[in-house]
């Protein structure tokens, strides 16, 4: 004789619930535990990985600080061949080799722009060029000069437009930077030269109206009478 079905109340049936809910869980634990550690051990070695990370780019910032240390009397002395390359026989860096082997790194992408500015002084244009546009640094007073040794290379070339629209671009980088008033100036210098006087007449306008006492809004008047 089959026995009658037990009426289960809801509280058993709350209890019941619960009782499988736990065992279900527990199962998915024990199938998948594996996988839950491989993921946290993952998770682990990312962190682990971030810190070495940044602790070596600490050390390469450090390192790059102290070679541009070294290197920086030459080019402030007006050695631009020995800044850009270094002095050989001894441990004095040029630019070039600490940008290229620390770059990424904040001094890195400065030995980047000092390199850049050596290499233009020492008449190797094609050169400068290269590391001008290769910067990839985040401070805006070296992102204007960059941009600006950019702008200077292709004026050389007679590509007076672009050179306009380079140096405007400088001059907004941030309103800091005490060399923007010889942006704008050049800027609307190019743009005359190209034919685009009304850009060079707004630049002008600018000039007249930010940088009053700039020497550059002075020389403005010379080269770019009767645009207004």
């Amino acid at each position: 004789m089959i026995a009658k079905p037990k009426k289960i109340n809801k509280k058993e049936m709350k209890e019941d619930s619960l009782v499988t809910g736990y065992y279900k869980s527990r199962e998915f634990y024990e199938e998948y535990q594996k996988h839950i550690f491989i993921t946290l051990g993952a998770i682990a070695v990312i962190v682990v990985a971030i810190g070495l990370y940044v602790n070596r780019m600490e050390t390469q910032n450090a390192e790059a600080a102290v070679a541009i240390a070294k290197v920086l009397p030459l080019y402030e002395q007006g050695s631009y061949v020995e800044a850009a390359d270094g002095r050989e026989g001894t441990d004095i860096l040029g630019f070039k080799k600490i940008a290229d082997e620390y770059g990424g790194t904040d001094q890195g992408e400065i030995a980047r722009v000092y390199a850049a500015n050596s290499l233009y002084y020492s008449g190797k244009y094609d050169e400068a060029l290269e590391y001008y546009k290769d910067y990839s640094g985040d401070d805006p007073l070296f992102v204007a000069t960059s941009i600006a040794g950019e702008a200077a290379i292709t004026e050389m070339n007679n590509n007076n437009e672009k050179a306009g629209s380079l140096y405007e671009k400088a001059a907004r980088v941030t309103q800091e930077n005490p060399m923007n008033a010889y942006y704008y100036l050049h800027a609307a210098i190019n743009y005359r030269k190209a034919g685009e006087t009304e850009k060079a007449a707004k630049l002008y306008k600018l000039l007249k109206d930010e940088y009053k006492t700039a020497q550059e809004t002075r020389e403005a008047e010379k080269y770019l009478a009767g645009l207004e």
